[in-house]
């Protein structure tokens, strides 16, 4: 059984829509982590899917980067279609 804490995805796609958003307005890793009140390391690790981001930190971040909420989640079918079907392997 798959552990249902471990990164998956979605989680990957919205830490790489995390890293664009904050390259697109010239934010450095450390502000961000800064603004959000984590480690820059912590934001390295969000960008890289490698810890999934709680709802809070996610709209913490959503602030931070001037981007609503759901535009992190935009066209993630075919990602969460890919969760769904690696479960069923499980």
């Amino acid at each position: 059984m798959a552990d249902d804490r471990a990164t998956n995805a979605v989680d990957r796609k919205i830490g790489e829509r995390v890293r664009s958003r904050r390259l697109e307005i010239g934010m450095s890793q450390e502000r961000l982590a800064d603004l959000i009140g984590v480690t820059f390391q912590q934001v390295q690790k969000y960008e890289k899917g490698v810890n999934r981001i709680a709802a809070g930190r996610l709209f913490d971040i959503s602030l931070a980067l001037d981007l609503p909420v759901s535009r992190f989640f935009e066209n993630l079918v075919t990602a969460r279609a890919n969760v769904a079907t690696s479960r069923k392997r499980d």
